[in-house]
């Protein structure tokens, strides 16, 4: 299984065609305490760096864009009544959804973990 993150602090872990999808531990750090996430519609096709749905913490609210284009073919909906989980697993159980890939292609536009942490030392 590969992860691939982008700028805009999300991840995707791919394996067999499908791209689990969330926000890195640093955004969620960053967010504080996570009160509402809006998952995306099941069945959604999105675009690469498209919104994919919306996080809100006690700080901020933000918008998750996808890392990858495709279908979604299933959403957290644990999140719903807890979403807290992100706070706690963010690159583990606190995932969002999970895109079926249209283009693998498309993780060439992403970086690897050695490259998000060295992108993380310029922000």
């Amino acid at each position: 299984m590969s992860i691939y993150f982008t700028k805009e602090h999300e991840w995707v872990k791919v394996k067999e065609g499908i791209g689990a999808v969330g926000i890195s531990e640093h955004a969620a750090h960053e967010l504080g305490d996570i009160t509402f996430v809006e998952l995306p519609a099941m069945g959604k096709v999105v675009k690469q760096f498209d919104m994919l749905g919306a996080i809100e913490s006690v700080k901020a609210a933000s918008d998750i864009f996808s890392p990858v284009s495709g279908k979604v073919v299933r959403i957290n909906e644990a999140l719903n009544d807890a979403p807290e989980i992100v706070n706690e697993s963010a690159e583990d159980a606190g995932w969002l959804a999970w895109i079926e890939i249209a283009d693998e292609a498309e993780l060439k536009n992403l970086m690897t973990r050695e490259q998000y942490d060295e992108y993380l030392k310029t922000i």
